[in-house]
């Protein structure tokens, strides 16, 4: 066995194998970028290596400088995680020169199964159904059009030297095709290392179905099993699950055994995946789509209903050891559902976001498992994947491992940035997803709506309330006590009257009204414009938790009906949760009428706020400018992409709130405006 292992990876895949590693006695070794030092991995590690600047192509794509680590290091393996340098067989290959294990299959295996044309001239030899494909020489119209006409449109592109769906894309033309290549040529280059692209048929409404094959130097291969990774969006696994459903027992058979001799074809040892594409209803229609050489993302489900660390089996095999169990041997026992944690904004597209994680709590319950690298504390960067954590749901049987998994994302809580944790808990809950109607196309036709239900998903109005109730108290108490047990929170005998206005969502301002104790308050909520309440008045009742990590707890009981509410404080804003769904909410200006981006009226004031999480890059106004409607006043960006936060109407700068090169909320303020010169306030 290997006496220290290099993890040439960082995030949720570098923690996740370290924690096998040290229950096998084995020494880890980790690398950081300069923006993961101090990460959650390399605290974990024995030992670890800095890799130089953050930018991937500089730091954990760099052969040299990982190979150096691993040799300062005393590491006599190295295990690529996925992503990275994962599937390059060139990599695997200059491990093995330098005397050093590589956690994986040979090069010639990895180069048969990279290059997408020759694995599937590989497998059709060893009776495996393809598709129709072809490598892309060059960009020029020549090699674009003949690579068409050989595969017949619609195509999807795809790169050469990876999967995972990243620098995947359809195009139904000639024209598409010429737009789109180098576009998938940047990404494929970007992701991997390597930016040879082919094209390959392209099928309509189909499932994902992946078979765990692992094999070993002596000869022995077997498979795990199969999972369902139908729903993606954009190319991108979602959610997946172990086993299938719905499958006629025949084909299932014929895919087990086509994933057994693909492998076979290429003398895999290893762990691996060989991916198929099943059009929807089919009796025995399949076809092999790739082989991913490495450990996949959603090997967890598979670890649930099989019972085995896959980690620890690809490990033992690297290390020379012959299989512990046959083909007999392995038993599928209930069922198991994943779902991907991204820092991602549904309301803006998917745009991935970034920012410092202010607070995490995940489930510890029966048959819920989270793979995850977050804390709190943690800077989640522009220059990698997006993937926060997995959570994992394992049951006797599929309805039961989704309502673990329901109940598992409804009781988790990351704040700091936008995810799409409220997305996933929407989509979960879809009749299409819970009776098991899926197919590759499902959450691109309904993504918009899952989003749109995601994110109206929260009681405004009691959001608000909760946000108001937690800003009266604490504008009464002194010193550092809680803000619901401090005793000056509340004078004796009651609050008068408390009016506090806010902003929930960055979407249109409410007006709060409290009277009395947090024991027992008079509560009512309305428009600023509209003495119609939208909620109450109603009684609250109001107790206060830590609920850790930063965050306070609260029961609101309103009309009898108990809420359980956690705010996170955070700049120019509080998250706040409430029964599984969450919003930010921060205090309106003194006499503003309309939240950012309202036209409202010229002679009120007004506030503009940060449309999603991101970094300050340009301020283009000061107190006392006066600015038109459209004018950008600053730019907010955001993985890459910037975004304006305009002048909603004619005005005057009152207050900049923000500076370039800091971090701001979704919902942040950062732009005050006054009325125009010689405009008055509306009364």
């Amino acid at each position: 066995m290997f006496r220290r292992v290099l993890i040439a990876n960082r995030g949720e895949v570098a923690v996740r194998i370290a924690a096998t590693l040290r229950a096998m006695g084995v020494s880890v070794a980790a690398l950081y970028s300069d923006a993961d030092r101090g990460a959650r991995h390399v605290r974990d590690a024995d030992v670890a290596a800095s890799l130089g600047p953050a930018p991937a192509a500089e730091s954990y794509l760099d052969v040299d400088a990982v190979l150096d680590a691993a040799e300062r290091l005393g590491a006599d393996a190295v295990h690529p995680g996925y992503g990275f340098l994962s599937e390059n067989p060139d990599f695997a290959e200059a491990c093995r020169g330098r005397g050093i294990a590589f956690i994986g299959p040979s090069a010639s295996s990895m180069r048969a199964m990279a290059d997408k044309v020759e694995a599937k001239r590989r497998v059709s030899a060893a009776g495996v159904p393809t598709l129709a494909g072809r490598s892309l020489e060059d960009d020029a119209e020549a090699s674009l059009r003949a690579a068409a006409e050989a595969v017949g449109f619609p195509l999807v592109i795809k790169p050469s030297a990876g999967g995972g769906g990243k620098g995947m894309h359809v195009v139904d033309d000639l024209d598409g095709l010429a737009r789109t290549v180098p576009v998938a040529a940047r990404e494929a280059r970007a992701a991997f290392g390597d930016p040879r692209l082919f094209v390959e048929r392209f099928l309509g409404r189909t499932r994902h179905i992946e078979v765990q094959v692992l094999g070993d130097a002596f000869g022995h291969l077997i498979h795990l099993g199969e999972r369902e990774c139908t729903l993606q969006r954009r190319h991108q696994k979602v959610v997946e699950e172990c086993p299938t459903t719905g499958l006629a027992p025949g084909l299932r058979e014929a895919l087990l055994r086509s994933a057994l001799e693909a492998a076979r074809a290429v003398d895999y040892v290893s762990l691996g995946t060989v991916e198929f594409l099943v059009p929807v209803g089919s009796e025995d229609e399949y076809y092999f789509i790739e082989m991913n050489t490495r450990l996949q993302v959603e090997h967890p489900v598979t670890e649930c209903v099989t019972g085995l660390d896959l980690v620890e089996e690809q490990v033992r095999v690297a290390a020379g050891e012959p299989l512990r169990l046959g083909q007999a041997d392995v038993v599928l026992r209930g069922h198991a559902i994943e779902a991907r944690l991204y820092a991602e904004d549904p309301g803006h597209a998917f745009l991935p976001t970034s920012g410092r994680v202010t607070h995490v709590h995940v489930p510890e319950r029966a048959g819920v498992r989270v793979d995850s690298w977050i804390e709190r504390g943690a800077q989640v960067s522009t220059h990698y994947d997006p993937l926060l954590a997995k959570v994992i749901a394992h049951g006797a049987d599929r309805a039961e491992a989704l309502g673990r998994l329901e109940g598992a994302l409804r009781a988790t809580r990351v704040a700091g940035l936008s995810t799409n944790l409220a997305y996933l808990g929407r989509l979960l809950a879809r009749p299409e997803v819970v009776e098991g109607r899926l197919d590759t196309g499902l959450l691109d036709r309904v993504t918009d709506e899952v989003a749109r239900e995601a994110l109206e998903g929260v009681d405004r109005p009691l959001a608000a309330v909760a946000y108001a109730l937690a800003s009266v108290a604490r504008a009464a108490t002194s010193g550092g006590d809680p803000v619901w047990t401090a005793r000056g929170a509340w004078r004796p005998g009651g609050v008068a009257e408390a009016v506090v206005r806010v902003v929930v969502g960055g979407t249109g301002e409410l007006v709060v009204t409290v009277r009395g104790t947090p024991e027992s308050a008079e509560v009512s909520v309305r428009a600023p414009d509209d003495a119609r309440p939208l909620l109450g008045p109603v009684r609250v009742r109001a107790r206060g938790e830590d609920a850790g990590d930063g965050a306070t707890g609260h029961l609101l009981e309103v009309d009898g009906v108990v809420h359980h509410v956690v705010t996170v404080e955070a700049p120019g804003a509080t998250e706040v949760w409430l029964d599984g769904e969450v919003t930010a909410v921060s205090r309106a200006p003194t006499g503003a009428a309309r939240p950012a981006g309202g036209a409202g009226d010229p002679g009120r004031a007004a506030d503009l706020v940060s449309p999603l999480p991101g970094t300050v890059t340009r301020v283009r106004c000061a107190p006392g400018d006066a600015v038109s409607g459209g004018d950008v006043l600053l730019v907010v960006e955001a993985m890459k992409m910037e975004h304006a936060v305009v002048a909603p109407r004619d005005a005057r700068v009152t207050a900049v709130l923000v500076a370039p090169g800091e971090q701001v909320a979704a919902g942040q303020r950062v732009v005050e405006l006054g009325p125009p010169e010689g405009g008055e306030p509306a009364p």
